[in-house]
């Protein structure tokens, strides 16, 4: 069997990160390969940054930890990328990179040449949805990029990345693919969902902002949640929920009543749930932040979900969505993922069985 290593941000406290690293795996397994996920820290102070957090939220990185041992399987050391081992490319047929925002510049304590597996021949070096997290690169910036020349096959996750690649390097054959967190269906996520133990109700809005919210967005959320009998589960509350691990973020939005945020997964997986869901401007006026909003109304757009992005006030007529046409869409873009890394990988056989397993 060939075996394939998981190039990706290895974060120890970000669910989406956790959340596609597994989809990524369980795909690429599916599609007959052993798959390992490298523990990889660019340098020191980014480790010891997370040993620090260990020490201020023992019990949410102990989730994520317990999340990585039930469900993945990873390298059995951590590879620094200014230490690569000599001929460590050997024991892997592929790299695969991705996805996440892997190769966004920004993230000094991140992106490096590892970014690119560019310690492996170039025939091993393969992205699937691939995310540089921005909507253009500096100039000066380009020189980091070279080794998008070099690889075998590119995908990445947003429209603005395939542009940025070809800016680049004048390469015409990137792709643009779904996150991985939508190939997988809701039965297969279900084998992985843990119910928070703190949880009591039965009837709960999912609240889950990354960015500020203002007053006046909380009093109508507040308004909404009172004139439906429902609780509000806050995930970023830190007297509450704060500590749920990855396995309890998605149980959360799957038996939710109704999902409110400014997070690109809490929309995937309200989605793969047929979920309502509103989601929400960042309000704060930072690259970053409009970088983000640009992701999800990317993601809106192609599901032709615009419907869903709040606009001025929460009504009861935001509960009624139809995903029909969602999924017929979602479907035709699994099947150009399922074609991509056929093609990518050397996969001789038919896909259609696999294709029926993955989605």
């Amino acid at each position: 069997m060939k075996k394939i290593a998981i190039i990706t941000i290895f974060d120890e406290n970000n669910y989406g990160n956790r959340l596609q690293n597994y989809a990524t795996q369980e795909v690429l397994k599916e599609l007959g390969f052993e798959v390992e996920t490298i523990n990889n820290v660019n340098i020191i102070k980014n480790r010891d940054y997370f040993d620090r957090l260990k020490n201020i939220m023992p019990e949410r990185i102990e989730k994520f930890k317990k999340f990585n041992e039930e469900n993945m399987n990873i390298y059995s050391e951590i590879i620094f990328h200014d230490k690569i081992p000599k001929d460590f490319h050997k024991n892997y047929d592929y790299f695969v990179i991705g996805s996440d925002q892997i190769w966004n510049y920004k993230f000094e304590d991140r992106f490096s040449d590892f970014s690119f597996a560019r310690f492996a021949p170039k025939e091993k070096r393969i992205s699937f949805s691939a995310s540089l997290g921005v909507s253009k690169v500096p100039k000066n910036e380009h020189i980091k990029y070279e080794a998008l020349k070099e690889m075998k096959a590119i995908s990445v996750r947003e429209d603005a990345g395939k542009t940025i690649v070809e800016q680049i390097t004048g390469r015409k054959d990137c792709k643009v693919l779904i996150d991985p967190t939508m190939m997988l269906s809701a039965e297969k996520w279900n084998t992985i969902i843990k119910k928070p133990k703190k949880l009591k109700s039965n009837k709960y809005i999912f609240k889950y902002f990354l960015g500020k919210v203002s007053k006046e967005i909380n009093e109508k959320i507040e308004k909404f949640a009172e004139e439906n009998n429902c609780e509000i589960v806050d995930v970023l509350d830190e007297k509450t929920f704060y500590n749920s691990g990855p396995s309890e973020f998605v149980y959360l939005i799957k038996n939710s009543f109704i999902v409110f945020t400014d997070s690109f997964h809490s929309c995937v997986f309200s989605i793969i749930f047929n979920k309502p869901f509103l989601v929400f401007d960042r309000e704060e006026n930072l690259d970053i932040v409009k970088d983000m909003n640009s992701r999800i109304e990317t993601l809106l757009e192609k599901f032709e979900l615009e419907d869903r992005k709040f606009k001025n006030e929460i009504t009861s007529n935001d509960l009624n969505i139809n995903y029909i046409n969602t999924y017929n869409l979602l479907k035709k873009e699994q099947e150009k993922v399922i074609l991509y890394l056929k093609m990518a990988l050397e996969i001789r056989e038919d896909n259609r069985e696999i294709l029926g397993e993955v989605k």
